[in-house]
């Protein structure tokens, strides 16, 4: 049996051969040059990999569906693996192209593409903010008028924040459409304009394993997702157990997932809005694994990756999970996200405060660090556990004060 892997990021954080090593799977790697480069690492050479390559512009480029396509014929590929955001639609046609197991483009373009999410929402009778796609400067100006300013744009099929803006001004929102194309070359629209939503955001993250919720829980971001060029640490912890927004937000999520699909298995990343007047308002969904530290949240909350799992039972492999439960105790993330200059002092990791399991920098004494390109281009980031969302916030203020602390950068 041989399964071909698209893989966008760091393949040391994804061990596609541990995960599948009970099974003997021969693998062929397709991944970016970019992420290859960016995360300093080398293709795999050796078993079980019978082939690894990268191509550039993976993000965007036609190239690599049809590269994707040529090595599932020349290698007799029997499964496709995709955990990626970029890859669910484009591995999703290449599942149906050569009739192989897993997600189709039915579900997949519902995650996907914003529009489609929110007619599917409004459908099931989720609450979403309005919204129109853009095929004109028209569209933008007429819908501003009448849901006035600020006014959110985003990518259609966007992914991290990037592309995504708030206009705040008619100022902004005529420099805005000076450097954007709204429709691609097929006619169709790629940006979508939403009204700015008043609130916390919200988090719904889990796993769906033989069709049936695994694990499902909430968190809340202490910051703006959007802005991600902010100085402060970035805040980010599970609800507690008894918490009445718990319950809400977990059955908010169910009905997503109910009104969605997928397939059999797979991991989810619902966001959401609590408004002010305190409603529920879907955000976007996607059927992967939330990014930043999200993973390592769910891993201290339920014991286990949720991006290996449905990897694991795609594969016919089993996992061991005995059934749906509440988390065991509260975990958290801290991130601090790029600022540009050059790094001149960062804190003893030998000193890390309290509750910290795990604490990545992604710069080193000396180097030059650029200004944040997306809302995961990180300086450095922390999961932080503790017994209720209290102790854990708390123990997350101390590890920033510590690492506020003993950074500096200019």
């Amino acid at each position: 049996m041989t399964t071909l892997v698209l893989h966008r990021g760091s393949l040391r954080a994804n061990p596609y051969a541990r995960w599948l090593a009970d099974r003997e799977e021969k693998l062929v790697l397709l991944g970016s040059a970019e992420q290859l480069a960016l995360f300093g690492e080398e293709l795999p050479t050796t078993a079980p990999y019978l082939h690894a390559e990268v191509l550039p512009d993976y993000d965007t480029s036609p190239r690599v569906a049809e590269r994707a396509a040529e090595l599932i014929e020349e290698f007799g590929v029997t499964d496709l693996v995709a955990c990626q955001e970029v890859d669910i639609e484009r591995a999703a046609a290449l599942r149906e192209r050569y009739g192989l197991p897993g997600q189709r483009l039915d579900s997949a373009v519902v995650y996907r593409d914003k529009w489609r999410m929110k007619q599917a929402a409004l459908r099931a009778g989720i609450k979403v903010a309005d919204h129109t796609l853009l095929h004109t400067a028209a569209d933008l100006t007429a819908f501003a008028e009448r849901h006035r300013l600020p006014v959110v744009v985003k990518p259609r099929r966007g992914a991290g924040s990037i592309g995504l803006a708030v206009l705040r001004t008619d100022g902004e929102l005529a420099a805005w459409l000076d450097t954007v194309e709204l429709t691609g070359p097929d006619g169709e629209p790629q940006w979508l304009a939403e009204a700015f939503v008043e609130g916390s955001m919200c988090h719904v993250d889990g796993t769906v394993l033989d069709g049936r919720i695994a694990t499902l829980w909430p968190s809340r971001y202490l910051y703006a997702l959007a802005n991600f060029r902010d100085r402060a640490g970035r805040v980010d912890i599970a609800l507690d157990v008894a918490d009445p927004l718990t319950r809400r937000l977990t059955e908010f999520g169910e009905r997503i997932l109910e009104a969605f699909g997928g397939p059999e298995h797979f991991a989810f990343h619902i966001e959401v809005f609590h408004t002010d007047d305190d409603e529920l308002v879907l955000c976007e969904a996607a059927s992967r694994a939330g990014g930043a530290g999200v993973r390592d949240v769910q891993r201290a909350l339920f014991g286990f990756d949720p991006m290996e799992y449905p990897v694991r039972r795609q594969m016919g492999l089993p996992v061991d999970h005995e059934g749906r439960a509440d988390p065991g105790r509260i975990a958290g993330q801290l991130l601090f996200t790029k600022r540009p200059g050059v790094v001149r002092a960062l804190p003893d990791p030998a000193a890390l405060p309290p509750g910290v399991l795990k604490y990545t920098t992604y710069a080193r004494v000396g180097e030059r660090v650029p200004e944040a390109s997306h809302s995961g281009d990180f300086l450095a980031a922390f999961v932080i556990a503790g017994a209720d969302r209290a102790e854990c916030e708390a123990r997350i203020r101390a590890a920033e004060a510590w690492f506020t602390a003993g950074f500096d950068i200019g």
